[in-house]
């Protein structure tokens, strides 16, 4: 492959530009006509569709259904919830004009769907026998993006889903908060194969108009944070101004408890930044859409059946064995142009299937994440494509687990805390004492937040690292995409 069609930069020397050249090279997507959107390729929607069956089939499991509600909203019901409407402000696109038409009440692009659902949960809830109502939306949102755009990571529209729970107490909001949060760990770290600190958002940094944010946060391996998706407590924030109300068991109306939640393909960003590698992506098994790609190699006429007739036996039984396959017979290309081309898409088994193969009754097996190859006998064949495929999995895992580790620092000295955000980055684990002025003048001044404050309360050890008073919690800064 030429270095035009390869990756040109090196991914621990030129990031951005690695992280460009892969997300476009790959076939992930491409760039839109209109500035800050992308278009979502086969490769990479096939990938989103992965994650997407996952949560799909988990939260179905807890009772919890699909809808869809418009993506044009009247700004009138914007402005039910004041806080919530003016923390989006300056990333609505509005609609004005209809054809030729002005249009009275301006319509905004859906940025997020509580305004609209909870207009409509307000007719559909009457009783406690309405409750729970637990609904999800599988939907783009729009968000005129005022920082740079990033494929995947920040983008003026995005794929998610988001959830929105009505409840009839307190403690059954929390404890969907919590079952959602968990749920997403287990996808992004069992799946995804990426660690992260589960814990809350600070109050400057939770999401308006909740009572308070959980969130799971990423390392990227340039030193940013990244926050992979939120659970949100909205407690009756959003039920009063809406009046979501219901005539309670004791016969006393009442408003419902509420929680949302999300996750974006910004996910998909975070398995390319973290797995990949100078050759491109590396795709952990469990969210791949091919396990294995399987290359015939033959260079005479009289060579052509045997190897075709051995790769779709190989073919047939890997897929009985629930594995996807796909056989790359392209003539117009070389095997060699062949293997860097799936190297560089991150399918994370190939098998090389060539003359010298039939005859030896095997093939050569190729792992993505370390480049090794091994020859398996046919009888092997399907144990062991399953045997590499779930070792790869767990290498992908406990490698990003050491990155994580080399990205997270402890410090009670805020110059070696300054220090350590601006030459190497990473979470930077500190005693704290959660005031807003503290937090608001680290952020000035290193440009890092709290990324998190874990849920289990961590040995403070040392005063707040900004003011030198008494920390209230154990903290992770970082700066953040």
């Amino acid at each position: 492959m030429s270095k035009e069609i390869g990756i040109t930069v090196k991914k621990n020397e030129d990031f951005s530009e690695w992280y460009t050249q892969v997300v476009l090279k790959s076939e992930l997507i491409d760039y839109a006509s209109a500035k800050g959107f992308i278009v979502l390729r086969p490769h990479g929607y096939a990938i989103w569709e992965k994650i997407k069956d996952y949560i799909d089939r988990r939260i179905k499991e807890t009772g919890h259904r699909n809808a869809y509600f418009p993506a044009l909203i009247p700004e009138s019901l914007l402005k039910k919830e004041g806080e919530h409407f003016q923390g989006f402000i300056p990333e609505v696109f509005w609609v004005t004009q209809a054809g030729d038409r002005k249009i009275g009440d301006k319509l905004a692009l859906r940025p997020t769907s509580e305004t609209i659902a909870y207009d409509s949960y307000s007719k559909w809830i009457r009783s406690w026998r309405d409750l729970p109502l637990l609904l999800n939306f599988w939907n783009s949102v729009m968000r005129a993006e005022i920082k740079s755009t990033k494929p995947f990571i920040r983008t003026s529209e995005f794929l998610w889903q988001e959830g929105h729970t009505a409840h009839e107490t307190q403690e059954e909001a929390e404890k969907e908060v919590r079952s959602i949060l968990e749920m997403y760990r287990q996808l992004i770290e069992e799946e995804l194969a990426i660690p992260v600190i589960t814990g809350f958002k600070s109050d400057k940094e939770k999401f308006v108009g909740a009572v308070y944010t959980t969130t799971l946060e990423g390392m990227m391996p340039d030193g940013m944070a990244l926050q992979m998706g939120t659970s949100h407590n909205l407690g009756q924030n959003f039920s009063r101004p809406f009046e979501i109300r219901f005539i309670g068991r004791e016969k006393q109306e009442q408003f419902v408890w509420q929680a949302s939640w999300g996750v974006s393909w910004r996910l998909i960003g975070a398995v390319i930044m973290v797995h990949g590698d100078d050759k491109g992506l590396i795709l952990p098994p469990r969210v791949t859409p091919i396990h294995v790609v399987i290359v015939p190699i033959h260079y005479k006429t009289e060579d052509i059946e045997p190897v075709v007739g051995k790769v779709k036996d190989l073919a047939g039984r890997l897929k009985q064995a629930g594995l996807t396959v796909h056989i790359d017979d392209r003539d117009q290309y070389t095997p060699g142009w062949k293997f860097h081309d799936w190297e560089l898409k991150g399918i994370p088994l190939r098998i090389e299937v060539g003359p010298r193969d039939v005859s030896g009754g095997g093939a050569m097996f190729v792992r993505r994440d370390t480049g090794e190859k091994v020859f398996i006998k046919d009888g092997e064949a399907v144990e062991k494509a399953s045997g590499l495929l779930e070792d790869i999995q767990r290498s992908l895992f406990e490698r990003a687990k050491e990155m994580q580790k080399r990205y997270t620092f402890t410090t009670e000295n805020y110059e070696e805390f300054k220090k350590r955000i601006k030459e190497e980055g990473g979470f930077v684990r500190t005693s704290f004492c959660l005031k807003r002025e503290c937090e608001d003048k680290i952020k000035e001044e290193t440009g890092a937040d709290i990324r998190v404050i874990p849920f289990k309360d961590e040995e403070i050890f040392g005063r707040c690292i900004y003011c030198g008073e008494e920390a209230k919690k154990v903290v992770y800064f970082a700066k953040s995409y």
